[in-house]
């Protein structure tokens, strides 16, 4: 078998980014700063990618890179120090119920609220919705996380990956146009984490959302994502854009994965690399 670093079959870089139809999310030349007591901080330079409606697009890059940083730009709450964000055209200018952000953080749930409020909050309050249909919706996105027998318990009685579990029940209830996810199972021990990228993928086919992803782990981004935005060491720049939609979680282990997140790596850490491809044009920073 041919490489598949060298094999537009498997891991490629992307070349085209055209579609039937214009990008859900358009990301275009972000610059992001941040201030400390000393200086003003470059976080992102000039970053520009799309985000097509159903793409499941990973943000990757080692820590300190602004991935973090660019999540929170799409969502509204970092103002870009240059370029420009749109989401269906529209400039984002500030928070809005149509992205969702889930965290890693487990305290992300107020605690006085059982599982079932913890939905039915944001769906009442930015949606408008009656106290039944809350409630139903509620328990519908419950069931497809698995956590229907739960409505009733509390935020302090369920472990870490079921609290994550509900928060990505309570963004999904909502129908974002965008679900943004930062390193959500980065807390998570192993199989746990296993277990929720199976979770997220399963919910992924049953509903096709538009997904942003962040993650530092390469295998991880090969796994969740169709596409794969590389960020270098900060400030973060675009190395490349990759393809990833062959891969997913019974793929790790194979050859192929393996000499992909070899070949990410390189793109990653080591600059010749960075700058060149087999196959395919690589985005340049």
């Amino acid at each position: 078998m041919a490489d598949a670093l060298h094999n537009s079959a498997h891991l490629r870089v992307v070349s085209d980014r055209g579609a039937s139809r214009g990008p859900l999310l358009q990301v275009d030349g972000v610059s992001l700063e941040y201030r400390t007591p000393a200086r003003v901080v470059r976080a992102t330079h000039r970053v520009s990618f799309d985000v097509h409606a159903g793409d499941r697009f990973v943000l990757l890059g080692p820590s300190g890179c602004g991935k973090s940083t660019l999540l929170k730009a799409v969502a509204g709450f970092v103002p870009p120090a240059e370029g420009v964000i749109r989401l269906d055209g529209q400039r984002v200018q500030a928070p809005g119920p149509d992205r969702i952000v889930v965290f890693q953080e487990f305290d992300q749930l107020p605690p006085w609220k059982t599982v079932r409020q913890n939905v039915m909050f944001p769906l009442q309050r930015s949606r408008g919705m009656s106290r039944a249909e809350a409630s139903d919706a509620a328990m519908d996105s419950l069931a497809k996380v698995g956590l229907s027998a739960f409505a009733d318990a509390y935020p302090h009685t369920l472990s870490g990956g079921m609290k994550q579990r509900v928060a990505i029940a309570r963004a999904l209830a909502m129908r974002p146009k965008v679900l943004l996810m930062d390193e959500p199972f980065a807390a998570l021990d192993a199989l746990t984490r296993r277990r929720m990228q199976e979770e997220l993928l399963a919910l992924w086919d049953d509903a096709a959302f538009t997904l942003l992803f962040v993650t530092h782990s390469i295998e991880e981004a090969l796994v969740v994502g169709s596409r794969i935005l590389l960020l270098s060491p900060h400030p973060g720049r675009v190395r490349a854009e990759l393809n990833s939609h062959q891969f997913s979680l019974a793929s790790q282990g194979s050859a192929d994965f393996q000499a992909a997140a070899q070949r990410i790596h390189q793109m990653l850490f080591d600059e010749p690399e960075a700058r060149t491809a087999a196959h395919g044009k690589v985005v340049h920073a």
